[in-house]
């Protein structure tokens, strides 16, 4: 079987093989032209053109149509010669055999009625009544040909089968590939949001405690001092939560069984924590939520689009910058705008990855986001559309106020 599977152009020492099969059927013609009584035992003439009409048959592989002339030439001159018919026959079908296992159908088809065409010519002149001899030849070339066209066939078969599992494996191997770097991407996402946002605030409120340590030592506010360490106690807090959250992720990867331990994924629920962690940090943040039971990977899309917008507004939109955070829900789609009235430099312009991992957020749900300047008025603004295939219900306006 693995013989028959393989290609035969492709075979190992296949020239060698070919070589040992024709000394082969050489020694098992010259037993046949001994043995049997089917014609005139071969002369010196007859040796030779025996010998000649199998030397071709070692370069069969891979010139088939052209070893089946130079076998058929010293051939046809052996039957002529009114020589033992049979012992050249083994030679013919091995050729034809070649011509049929690596050839097309249609080249095969038409040599062979050649072959039979020439085979009965010469029998009609050699030997005009062996009526049943013509159809012994017919049938042999026949059955030849079509075993090589099947053997043809089956071995096509097979190489599709292996093409279709080798390009199955590579799909699976590229599958892997892809997938470990949209892990990659995603953790790079939230960390980048977690960190970017937490060191900000931590530094914001750092800088309040500076203040107050260093604007007036005689009068020293005991209170607001207090207060900005318990906000900067809070905020590690919150991000060594997270970040233990997204480490627990890495380290469950290649563990079979072990549930998904990211746990539930931030949404809409989260915006106020984030709206009063501005707050702490300076800003006037207006959060309006016109939206309610979003899918889980939207909402948490929602909440990193609007974690970052509120870090950049944080950090460069002046020292008490007023932000405006609106979620509302649409015909099949959630809109989130986050807008602010700051005088600081521009977010756009300052080198990092900050609205990079937004519009990945978005398009990671399908949606798209909209980040720059506001039009004929100072500040930046930060739009987003993420698609909500599943409905969604629309709840009264809530609004909160933090200054």
């Amino acid at each position: 079987m693995a013989v028959i599977n393989r290609d035969p152009r492709a075979a190992p020492h296949g020239t060698r093989n070919d070589a040992v099969l024709a000394a082969a059927l050489f020694t098992g013609a010259a037993c046949l032209a001994l043995l049997t009584d089917d014609g005139r035992r071969p002369g010196a003439v007859g040796w030779v053109l025996l010998l000649v009409g199998h030397v071709p048959l070692v370069g069969r592989r891979h010139r088939p149509l052209l070893t089946l002339c130079l076998v058929a030439a010293p051939i046809a001159a052996f039957h002529a010669l009114d020589y033992n018919h049979s012992a050249p026959v083994p030679a013919t079908m091995v050729a034809l055999y070649s011509i049929a296992t690596t050839g097309t159908v249609r080249r095969t088809l038409v040599i062979g009625s050649l072959v039979i065409g020439v085979g009965l010519t010469m029998n009609a002149l050699t030997n005009p009544e062996g009526m049943i001899e013509l159809l012994r030849i017919t049938g042999w070339v026949v059955a030849v040909l079509f075993c090589g066209i099947d053997v043809r066939v089956y071995r096509q078969y097979v190489a599709s089968i292996v093409e279709r599992a080798e390009r199955a494996e590579r799909t699976r191997e590229e599958e892997a590939r892809r997938r470990v770097a949209e892990e990659r991407l995603r953790v790079a996402r939230d960390l980048h949001d977690l960190l970017a946002h937490s060191i900000t605030l931590i530094g914001v409120q750092t800088s309040v405690a500076a203040h107050v340590l260093t604007a007036d030592p005689e009068r020293l506010d005991r209170e607001s001092v207090a207060k900005a360490l318990d906000d900067i106690a809070e905020t590690c807090r919150s991000a060594r939560g997270e970040l233990r959250t997204t480490l627990e992720v890495l380290r469950a990867q290649d563990t079979a069984g072990v549930p998904d331990a990211r746990g539930p994924l931030p949404g809409l629920s989260g915006l106020p924590d984030l709206a009063e962690s501005a707050r702490l940090a300076g800003a006037d943040v207006e959060l309006s939520v016109r939206a309610d039971d979003v899918p889980p990977a939207v909402g948490a899309a929602v909440y990193r689009i609007t974690q970052e917008a509120l870090t950049n507004a944080v950090r460069h939109a002046g020292p008490t910058p007023s932000v405006r955070v609106a979620v509302h829900a649409e015909r099949g789609a959630l809109r989130l705008s986050v807008t602010d009235d700051g005088t600081g430099p521009d977010p756009a312009g300052t080198p990092g990855f900050g609205l990079v991992g937004m519009r990945e957020r978005a398009r990671s749900v399908g949606g798209t986001l909209d980040a720059g300047p506001r039009r004929g008025a100072d500040g930046f603004e930060v739009t987003a559309v993420l698609p909500t295939p599943a409905p969604t219900r629309t709840a009264p306006l809530t609004s909160e106020r933090t200054a």
